[in-house]
């Protein structure tokens, strides 16, 4: 009966290895970073832009929508550039220290209209941002229309 119950228990104890043996080495997910909306973001230096995206009706013009989080304390300018060659345009944007949250395009007031054949709704346009001396970082902004109601008084 011992030996009936030690092959019974070392049959599960082997069998619960094996099954759960995967999770051991499997790669765990939600430590990879990542942008939990449909923007996307970029930190550089003391400043951090996210949930970045161009919202459009049609193609052409879109409205650039982001949060800039200014961490640095004091008051700095960043340069956000799109397009390329002859059509490229450049905005400055002036990031105060307080408050240190920053939006841009979620009102008609501050929004900052972005100009080019090749946006598309679907796709993914490059935009250049730089803040201040440091390194700026070019990246491919998602381009939506305003279908769904959170965004449809977004479009420029």
């Amino acid at each position: 009966m011992r030996i009936r119950f030690a092959h019974s228990l070392g049959l599960g104890v082997l069998v619960a290895g094996l099954v759960s043996g995967c999770t051991f080495s499997a790669e765990i997910a939600n430590l990879e970073p990542y942008d939990p909306s449909d923007g996307v973001g970029v930190t550089l230096e003391e400043v951090a832009v996210r949930n970045a995206m161009l919202i459009t009706s049609d193609g052409g013009d879109a409205n650039l929508v982001m949060t800039i989080v200014n961490s640095s304390g004091e008051d700095t300018e960043m340069v956000v550039q799109f397009g390329e060659g002859a059509n490229a345009q450049t905005a400055t944007l002036m990031l105060p220290a307080q408050p240190a949250l920053t939006q841009i395009g979620t009102s008609p007031d501050n929004q900052l209209i972005v100009s080019d054949d090749s946006i598309v709704a679907g796709g993914l346009f490059p935009i250049y941002i730089q803040q201040g001396t440091a390194q700026g970082e070019q990246i491919n902004v998602p381009v939506l229309d305003g279908t769904l109601p959170e965004y449809e008084l977004l479009v420029p």
